[in-house]
């Protein structure tokens, strides 16, 4: 009896690792401006079309506002302005990829979802550094991933917003589900 429970137990922590693997080295690419950007899939948890967006007085204009997602508010960020990047008109391709940060879903405004690539730990490299502007770009940038003859810039979802910015539109948030 003893073995069945200690077979039983050894099973219930056996986890596949082929199951455990299957996103690792995974990146949802994306485009905004002339560069392709990469996520670790394990922090997207879908890709939406463009919706209407509340906005948040007073916020950093990268942070566009709030949307609401099947009853959850979910604050919007426009990676392209979050990037210092000039604005962009959006269109039919731009769309919003739902990614968790620090235990909050965020949505990132993207122009256009390029495809989703394996890239190996050893085709990723460190972002170089040659002076301030690269500095301000790679604070979100942990690695470059060369995938064939092409390179994508992999970014830390973490990074994304400051903390000052998460409290910002944790609070909006708590407004908005308050006054509904």
């Amino acid at each position: 009896m003893d073995e069945e429970i200690e077979l039983r137990k050894q099973m219930e922590d056996y986890v596949d690792p082929y199951e455990r693997d299957t996103q690792k080295g995974k990146y949802m690419t994306f485009k905004s401006g002339k560069e392709f950007f990469g996520l670790e899939i394990q922090y997207v948890n879908e890709i939406i079309q463009l919706q209407t967006i509340t906005a948040i007085p007073e916020t950093e204009d990268y942070i566009k506002g709030l949307i609401n997602l099947r009853g959850k508010v979910i604050p919007v960020v426009d990676v392209r302005l979050r990037f210092k990047q000039p604005p962009f008109e959006y269109n039919d391709r731009t769309c919003i990829i739902v990614i968790s940060v620090k235990s909050m879903m965020v949505g990132l405004i993207v122009e256009q979802i390029a495809e989703v690539v394996e890239i190996r730990e050893e085709n990723i490299l460190p972002p170089p550094t040659f002076g301030r502007v690269d500095k301000i770009q790679n604070k979100y940038v942990y690695g470059i991933g060369k995938v064939g003859d092409a390179v994508k810039l992999l970014l830390d979802p973490d990074k994304l917003l400051n903390d000052e910015d998460l409290s910002v539109v944790e609070q909006a948030s708590e407004m908005n589900i308050e006054e509904e």
